[in-house]
């Protein structure tokens, strides 16, 4: 029984690393490229040196990760390194068969918000399901444990200068489209990788915690954990409740509590991911 289940968690893995390759070629293929608009990362690599050499796109966006693949393979692990080899073929192979079809729309405005938001939410469903489509990840993955910088920051800087050699190849309006176009697709990942419901997390302190709890179980069906607390300057002691809730039930958790304790004192953060308890996530697995 373990055995056929991790059987289909990876052919549904697979699956989803296909369907992201797909939808991300068509952003490229369909809106960006036609239109001389660019991505980040090695994909906004190879779609200069095919614009400059007239060779095929997805011919350079899978040999130019190869050297990336097997610097990861050696540095970070086997697993990640294959699921993004079998991303970066796929897409590769669905670059070159969309690329003879005609571009749906010649309009740069259009081109940009389309292509963005197509590309991203491919890009969003392979990295949600643990893959990669992009070599540029794993150098900033291995430079993150070995500088001050995070994964993000290192990815965004070799961008720029990516986006930066398109203004020099392209024409700096290209760049600027480009520029639009990545902000986009990287909101999409986001949203694609989150769910419009983002969660937060929410600690409550207040005379009336136990109050505020039953009604926050009883109307937005989210679990609580108490945690023992005082004022410090007053000494009086407090309930602290701790919940976590999604981004839409925000508004409402804010009322129950200004209805029960206007001066309760609230703090709300993000929170990158759930497991367990009796809050519900989405199985990506």
């Amino acid at each position: 029984m373990k055995k056929n289940n991790r059987l289909l968690k990876a052919v549904k893995k697979y699956l989803f690393f296909e369907l992201g390759a797909f939808l991300a070629a068509v952003g490229l293929e369909e809106f960006l490229v036609p239109n001389k608009i660019i991505d980040g990362g090695i994909t906004g690599i190879s779609i200069i040196a095919s614009y400059l050499s007239k060779f095929p796109l997805g011919l350079f966006i899978f040999l130019l990760n190869i050297p990336f693949l097997i610097f990861g393979y050696k540095q970070i692990g086997k697993t990640f390194v294959i699921s993004t080899l079998f991303s970066v073929t796929s897409l590769s192979l669905w670059v070159t068969f969309w690329h003879p079809m005609p571009a749906i729309t010649n309009d740069m405005l259009l081109a940009t918000v389309f292509g963005g938001i197509i590309l991203g939410i491919g890009v969003g469903i392979i990295i949600r399901y643990g893959g990669s489509l992009d070599g540029t990840e794993i150098i900033a993955i291995f430079l993150n444990k070995r500088t001050g910088f995070s994964v993000g920051e290192i990815i965004m800087f070799f961008n720029l200068f990516i986006l930066a050699s398109a203004g020099l190849v392209l024409g700096w309006d290209k760049a600027m489209y480009s520029l639009i176009a990545y902000f986009i697709a990287y909101k999409m990942i986001d949203i694609t990788i989150d769910g419009l419901d983002e969660t937060k997390a929410v600690f409550i302190v207040s005379k009336q915690g136990t109050e505020i709890a039953e009604v926050i179980t009883a109307r937005l069906g989210r679990g609580v954990t108490f945690l023992e607390a005082k004022g410090g300057f007053s000494g009086t002691p407090k309930n602290a409740i701790y919940s976590v809730v999604t981004r839409l039930e925000i508004v409402k958790l804010k009322a129950i509590i200004n209805d029960i304790d206007p001066e309760a004192f609230v703090t709300i953060s993000d929170v990158s991911d759930v497991m367990g308890g009796k809050h519900k996530k989405k199985d990506i697995h």
